[in-house]
């Protein structure tokens, strides 16, 4: 059987995660994966080809991007462990130390907002974001063909012994890199990590490429990018401003579905992968977000959800934001809270604890997230700024089949699920023409 094998025999069928639609069967063949695998090892050694590379695995093995690292681990020299769940993750990496973390940007936020919120108030605080401030303008004076300055250099030092060694312990002690994909990560926190020395390599893939398809490496970085593409995928923008790919690890096409499959290619045979983004002079990939995700408001400006939704989301009191307003005259935002943070952030403000449902309507509480709400509109136009926000008392999970295995929100579900909400905030339901 293993002789009769090559690299055209499907190897595997893995579901899409149905965030904009019914799930697709994407075929895919072992050549995908082994291609991919040797090419990542080829683009970027320092990961996994060392003995010393740990890698512990949390990610759900239905999602695509956790198969392929398992094939990319064990086709290194390292060591590979899995963990079935994340309820004990800060023990478990602990105690198995990984050389390189990989995670969504949630699991960022959540570090990040947890360690703010940990230092409580007063003198504490105020050196944890002093130290915050320090990392971020260190990772950007690294941009720079100076580097960073003497004073920063010191500052940097101290802000290490006071802080990041703390942080750094949170995660194994061990750990050289964080990879990071499955949704943007804003820069400011992508500058803090790396400057707190854990550099974030933001990558971006698909189900239909086997995960990875563009990457930031040690050598080859630039943050607020997805990086160059693995070579030798190919990557181009349609006139519609369409990210389209070409290459070995691109699946050959969709379970039983033909049509679905002509539909996912051009005629030259590049794969549409459905989200917009640019190409910058180096070749360095910028998502701004997905193509079926676009509102178009009844003033007819287009609205990518991705440039409000990102900001918001590293808010400590915020667990999830849906920015809404196709066919409507504003933009407006459902917002659910973190119920983990919401305690800590009630008493760093001296205020008693509150269930979700009385801190929605806390006036306290929405303050807080009306200004995390204006800083967020700072970067975008009047026509495209959130106007009304509503705090919903349940948060979207898994189980109650709002989110994805990989903490990806199906909009669909959540427009639909909210409808009525929705018609709320706008006075009734869209005005057919």
């Amino acid at each position: 059987r293993t002789q009769a094998l090559t690299t055209d025999t499907l190897a595997t069928i893995v579901y899409t995660s149905g965030t904009t639609g019914r799930p697709k069967g994407t075929e895919i063949t072992h050549g995908n994966f082994t291609e991919l695998a040797l090419n990542s090892h080829a683009w970027m050694p320092e990961i996994a080809m060392g003995q010393d590379s740990r890698l512990l695995l949390f990610l759900p093995l239905a999602h695509v991007f956790a198969r392929f690292l398992q094939v990319f681990q064990l086709s290194g020299e390292g060591i590979l462990g899995h963990t079935p769940d994340i309820k004990n993750l800060l023990s478990d990496l602990a105690t198995f130390k990984p050389s390189y973390l990989l995670v969504v940007p949630r699991v960022l936020e959540k570090i990040y907002n947890s360690a703010d919120a940990k230092a409580g108030r007063g003198g504490k605080q105020k050196i944890f974001r002093w130290a915050a401030n320090v990392a971020v303008e260190y990772s950007q004076a690294l941009e720079t063909p100076e580097g960073p300055s003497r004073r920063l250099k010191m500052q940097h030092a101290a802000a290490t012994r006071l802080v990041y060694s703390k942080i750094l312990q949170l995660v194994g002690g061990n750990a050289h890199y964080i990879i990071s994909g499955g949704a943007p990560l804003s820069q400011r926190l992508a500058h803090f990590y790396t400057g707190l020395g854990l550099p974030v390599l933001e990558g971006y893939g698909l189900t239909e490429t086997v995960g990875p398809l563009s990457v930031n490496t040690p050598r080859l970085s630039k943050i607020g990018t997805v990086g160059p593409a693995l070579p030798p995928l190919s990557v181009r923008i349609s006139e519609e401003g369409e990210i389209l790919i070409k290459g070995p690890s691109v699946f050959r096409g969709y379970h039983n579905n033909p049509e679905a499959t002509a539909e996912a290619f051009t005629e030259d045979g590049w794969f549409k992968s459905g989200d917009l983004g640019s190409l910058d002079r180096d070749g360095y990939v910028r998502i701004t977000g997905r193509a079926k995700d676009i509102i178009v408001t009844a003033g007819g400006k287009n609205v990518a959800p991705a440039s409000l939704e990102d900001p918001l989301r590293g808010h400590p009191l915020i667990s999830q934001v849906i920015v809404v307003g196709d066919k409507r005259p504003f933009i407006s935002a459902l917002i659910t809270l973190d119920p983990e943070m919401l305690q800590l952030w009630l008493k760093n403000h001296g205020l008693p604890p509150m269930s979700i449902s009385e801190a929605a309507t806390n006036i306290e509480v929405l303050s807080a997230l009306e200004r995390a709400v204006e800083r967020a509109n700072e970067h975008v136009s009047r026509a495209e700024s959130i106007r009304k926000i509503h705090v919903l008392t349940s948060d979207f999970t898994e189980a109650n089949g709002l989110l994805t295995p990989s903490l990806k929100v199906k909009r669909k579900a959540v427009l639909q699920r909210y409808a009525e909400v929705i018609d709320s905030i706008y006075g009734g339901p869209v005005q057919s023409e």
